[in-house]
């Protein structure tokens, strides 16, 4: 039940299967450690009883592979071997964005890619050998025009929030889970309409379209969460970006502070009143330009914090302090070289944030290819080994005061 797939109206789901079928050999086998209640205190600073890791996303494509030939058990290739401290994850169900009919299909197959239609109907392409997720061939929204005859499918309807995704969340919150609700990515949304350059150029050409998109967005997530939440509880909201590479974000603080968070502030505004604890964004790259738009928004957890684009998960924490819960922050290129750079890199970030709390730690993002079992062996049981002795450091400080 751990991160659901969410079932779409008129879901086709033999056509799903096989476009995720590569995505889903990618899947770990995961086991509660830690019940919601835990984990929400510790990632709002109310306690820092338990240092939380986990392995966020899992391997790249074919590091399964690498570590079978390596001699990985089987509970090492689905990481059920690895017993890290975890919270569950179980969502809503409810749709907060797009919600249509499902017009997925496959298109072509080959025994090297894959092009097919996503459930809006927007052609992809996927490299079986390399990818996890399509790449778009095409863009929905070249003119207004284009978005007036989409933007029925981003307004309030009945049907978006199941009639048994309150009786499912009970259960799962009985069960411990963590209970998340997402919307649309500001940017992200955008760029699934309009494409990367679209949504750069919209700012200065479009930027009514840009506001009209979000505005739309933002009335209808705020007020499908307003109705879940008389309904259900849910703990924390998330919202996937993506929107920054190594050299800083897509868009600046000018864009964000414009575009985002007027849309970010009115769902966030929302959810708090209705007891949601945690406002989690998911951007890769570099985004400490615009952290404090984020922030300043109501955001108040990020990840996954990649120190090879700058984001220094310590240097994070010093500037942000608990306004801010972060998760990853562990240099997954460290994993490829040799044991004494694992070392070296855990001794850097992990004793400085078990200290402050409000962090699960991790990897920055996918297990690389090329990282052996080996290394993978070594980094799980040195990061155990260092929270074990940070923990007993604090506990004696604990005693002493």
């Amino acid at each position: 039940m751990d991160t659901a797939e969410i079932k779409r109206p008129q879901q086709n789901d033999a056509v799903l299967a096989r476009i995720l079928s590569g995505h889903r050999k990618l899947s770990m086998k995961r086991t509660m450690t830690v019940r919601a209640e835990e984990y929400l205190d510790h990632m709002t600073f109310r306690s820092n009883e338990r240092s939380l890791y986990r392995e966020h996303l899992g391997p790249f494509v074919g590091v399964k592979e690498e570590w079978a030939a390596e001699g990985a058990s089987e509970d090492e290739l689905d990481l059920s071997a690895f017993h890290y401290n975890e919270a569950l994850f179980h969502d809503s169900g409810i749709f907060t964005g797009y919600y249509g009919p499902d017009l997925s299909e496959v298109l072509s197959e080959d025994e090297d890619e894959i092009v097919y239609r996503d459930f809006m109907g927007i052609r992809h392409r996927t490299i079986k050998a390399s990818s996890t997720l399509g790449h778009p061939l095409e863009f929905p929204v070249v003119s207004p025009e284009d978005w007036e005859r989409i933007k029925p499918f981003y307004q309030d309807c009945e049907g978006r929030i199941p009639e048994s995704a309150a009786a499912a969340v009970r259960r799962a919150r009985e069960e411990g889970f963590v209970i998340t609700a997402s919307i649309p990515g500001g940017y992200d949304e955008l760029r699934v309409l309009l494409g990367d350059e679209g949504s750069l150029i919209g700012t200065y050409t479009e930027p009514g379209l840009l506001h009209d998109i979000l505005d739309t967005i933002g009335s209808t997530a705020s007020a499908v969460l307003e109705k879940a939440l008389g309904t259900m509880r849910i703990d924390q909201l998330n919202i996937h970006e993506d929107m920054a590479g190594k050299s800083g974000p897509l868009w600046g603080p000018k864009q964000v502070d414009e575009f985002i968070v007027p849309y970010y502030r009115s769902c966030i505004e929302v959810a708090g009143k209705g007891g949601v604890r945690l406002f989690n964004v998911d951007s890769d790259g570099d985004c400490m330009a615009i952290l404090p738009s984020f922030v300043e928004a109501g955001v108040n957890m990020f990840h996954p914090c990649e120190p090879t684009a700058g984001m220094d998960i310590v240097a994070i924490r010093q500037r942000f302090g608990t306004g801010l819960a972060l998760e990853g922050g562990i240099d997954k290129h460290a994993l490829r070289r040799s044991t004494a750079d694992i070392d070296a890199e855990l001794e850097l970030r992990v004793p400085p944030m078990l200290r402050s709390g409000g962090c699960v730690l991790g990897l920055d993002h996918r297990i690389p290819n090329g990282v052996s079992i080996a290394n993978y062996r070594h980094y799980l049981a040195k990061l155990k080994e260092i929270v074990e002795r940070e923990r007993h450091a604090m506990a004696g400080q604990t005693a002493m005061a």
